[in-house]
């Protein structure tokens, strides 16, 4: 009987699984998970409701060097092939403006159907069991793990070992190796997702603010000027003591990562009144103070920021906040102004990989055929999930790369092993 062996228990290999046994019933499926249990990380998604896919699949959501092969993917395995798979598993969805949860609101949910229909076909896993080499023969793949004398046979292995990201939870990088040892390579791998780390911490006396602000990422070049945007995002900001956190810091962190990656320095740049243009704030400001010279310039702000941000911004604006309104200097305020719509932080570092949600970068897609997640480099190898060149931004999008790299990988996988067969 053919066998297909999956290296990883994660959302992409559960997914490779169940496919490889749809599209062929009598074919050996093995699944190895190097942690206690299967899908862990799914458990974490969505803040344990899991967002398993999202209304809105564009291929501007997702990065990689490759994104011509990007698109292809989501052309063949979208929002409605995850929902129709789901579905046959059992998931009914909730759509929460255009971002998809299972209705019981458990990732638990998701993990659970994906071990049932697994049960379900006879897919053997394998857990708590380590792969510390592969080797190409003449028959297929000889898998050595760390059990003390065991080796097993594949006739056609997928790698779907994750990345580097959250790696108590299983992505501890080994699957780049693997990768590597069968003539793969890497583009520079970095956190995504992820919080930063600012210089001096200027908001530092802020921390566990949340506010509605835009911040936008920029390359600060030696000669003291910035670059043009390399990204933006609009939500909750999270002020914390060692930086910045929330959605949009995660949305624009990967491109800092890069930078840091490329020994540059990131600049993010935040707009703490996204919703009001530079000339609306002055003119309320300056008909407050006008209105109100004998308030103090934080009694002006109270009803404009949360008090513990306010202090932090009038610090960095060097602008004591017992100073009466009616004595503020005109340059001071110009500079308060300019806190206010253009504050700068230099980030000198992430929160690294064990606070990431994914990470960017991985194995080239150069190097796989996007029709069916084979190797071109190895024959008879599938590559799946995070572990390639491929990170979307929040809201549903790495599970969903995760589900269509996983399924095409296994439904190839079995397809080629009967043609062989017949």
């Amino acid at each position: 009987m053919a066998k297909i062996v999956i290296i990883g228990g994660g959302a992409s290999g559960m997914c490779a699984a169940i496919a490889a046994s749809w599209e062929n019933p009598a074919c050996e499926v093995l699944i190895i998970e190097h942690k206690n249990m299967l899908g862990k990380k799914i458990l974490s998604t969505g803040n344990g409701r899991c967002n398993f896919t999202n209304a809105y699949m564009e291929p501007s959501c997702f990065y990689s060097d490759s994104m011509d092969v990007v698109e292809k993917m989501l052309s063949r395995f979208g929002t409605k092939e995850t929902l129709d798979f789901f579905e046959k598993l059992g998931v009914y969805p909730k759509d929460r403006n255009g971002y998809y949860y299972p209705r019981s609101d458990q990732a638990q949910t998701i993990q659970q159907l994906l071990q049932l229909e697994l049960k379900s076909r006879n897919v053997t896993c394998k857990t708590d069991v380590h792969v510390t080499k592969i080797e190409r023969n003449k028959k297929g793949f000889r898998i050595f793990t760390d059990q003390a004398g065991q080796s097993i046979h594949a006739d056609k292995l997928i790698l779907a070992c994750g990345g580097r990201a959250a790696a108590v939870l299983g992505s501890d990088g080994s699957g780049y190796t693997l990768a590597k040892m069968l003539g793969h390579s890497l583009s520079p791998v970095v956190p995504a997702l992820v919080q930063l780390i600012a210089k001096n911490k200027p908001l530092e006396k802020a921390s566990g603010v949340r506010t509605e602000a835009k911040v936008e990422v920029y390359e600060r070049f030696v000669n003291g000027k910035n670059g043009p945007a390399l990204g933006s995002d609009t939500g909750e900001l999270q002020i914390t003591a060692y930086g910045i956190s929330g959605i949009p810091v995660f949305q624009i962190s990967r491109l800092a990562a890069k930078l840091l990656y490329a020994k540059k320095t990131p600049i993010v740049r935040i707009d703490f009144f996204p919703g009001i243009t530079a000339e609306d704030l002055c003119n309320y400001l300056k008909t407050r103070i006008k209105d109100h010279e004998t308030y103090t310039i934080h009694e002006i702000l109270l009803g404009l920021l949360n008090q513990k941000l306010s202090t932090a911004l009038l610090k960095a604006a060097g602008v004591p906040e017992k100073l009466y309104a009616g004595k503020l200097k005109e340059e001071d305020f110009t500079k308060l102004l300019s806190i206010f719509k253009s504050m700068e932080l230099t980030i000198t570092d992430t929160k690294g990989f064990d606070n990431a949600q994914v990470c960017a970068g991985g194995v080239r897609l150069t190097e796989i055929d996007p029709d069916t997640m084979e190797s071109k480099l190895c024959k008879d190898l599938y590559l799946a999930g995070e572990l390639l060149d491929v990170d979307g931004i929040c809201g549903g999008y790495n599970l969903q790369w995760a589900w269509a790299s996983g399924y095409l990988a296994g439904k190839n996988a079995a397809k080629k092993i009967k043609k062989q067969e017949m």
